[in-house]
């Protein structure tokens, strides 16, 4: 135990750590803040289907020699608001909605990586992230746009809290229902793009999902849900880095197994205190 608390110690001394641990203890409250409201309204799939599209923006990144971040951020916005147009347009339902696009985008994703060659493997190293490989670029970037989510959901809590348990009674007291939805999917959208680099496409929307269903299981205010989801992400990704440096694990998968085991202590709490 002391050897470990040592080596621990030791982590915390390098800069790759360090920017790890930063970053993603800001993506685990954007992501948080984001997934209770995403979790309650049955969008949560909004996140895989993203990062679907996302493993296809990386690919055109890398043909054309760019920054994958870069290019991301507009195409992966622009395939949220498709979603969100198909599901209320197009007579698609949402999780519908979200595996069209989603298919798409990992396919196109796959013919791009299997004919062009040279950067297969920098591509295939998205699906599964490594948070302990970010740079002081995308730890800026998680801040300001982690904090931005935050900003934007605090001031439209209400418009977001109506629209989250009753869309209709929303749009007959006034609020502007379409705009707000789409602040809400562009913001997952920015979201889901940092997260690829911390825990790959393949996990990213378990960071979204997890920690919102294991503070559900617990908390009955929605503030405090929102609170507590804060928590066990920021956890998981301490704990989850920690225990990848110490054991060698993938960091992203370690995370979600950290945050799976926060899902199934508050899920058996839950039944004890029942």
């Amino acid at each position: 135990m002391i050897e470990i608390i040592a080596e621990i110690q030791e982590s915390l001394q390098y800069t790759f750590v360090q920017r790890a641990i930063i970053a993603g203890c800001f993506m685990a409250l954007g992501c948080s803040f984001l997934g209770v409201f995403l979790v309650l309204r049955r969008f949560s799939l909004i996140g895989d289907g993203l990062a679907h599209v996302s493993f296809a923006t990386v690919a055109i990144a890398l043909l054309l020699d760019s920054q994958p971040i870069v290019v991301s951020i507009p195409l992966v916005a622009l395939a949220s608001l498709v979603i969100l147009q198909l599901s209320e347009n197009a007579r698609v339902y949402g999780d519908a909605a979200i595996g069209l696009v989603s298919s798409f985008g990992i396919a196109l994703g796959v013919i791009i990586a299997s004919t062009a060659g040279g950067f297969n493997v920098d591509l295939f190293s998205y699906l599964f992230g490594n948070i302990l490989s970010v740079s002081s670029l995308e730890v800026w970037l998680t801040i300001g746009i982690s904090l931005l989510v935050v900003l934007v959901t605090t001031l439209f809590y209400h418009d977001l809290f109506s629209i989250t348990f009753d869309e209709d009674y929303a749009q007959v007291s006034g609020i502007k229902v379409k705009i707000v939805n789409r602040i809400l999917i562009l913001l997952t959208s920015l979201i889901v793009v940092l997260g690829i680099k911390i825990v790959g496409t393949m996990l990213v929307s378990s960071l979204i999902i997890l920690p919102a269903i294991s503070a559900l299981q617990i908390m009955k205010s929605f503030k405090a849900t929102i609170a507590l989801a804060g928590v066990f992400a920021v956890a998981s990704v301490i704990v989850g880095i920690f225990v990848s440096y110490v054991l060698n694990y993938p960091s992203g998968a370690t995370i979600v197994m950290v945050n799976f085991g926060f899902f199934v202590v508050s899920f058996v709490s839950d039944k004890f205190i029942s």
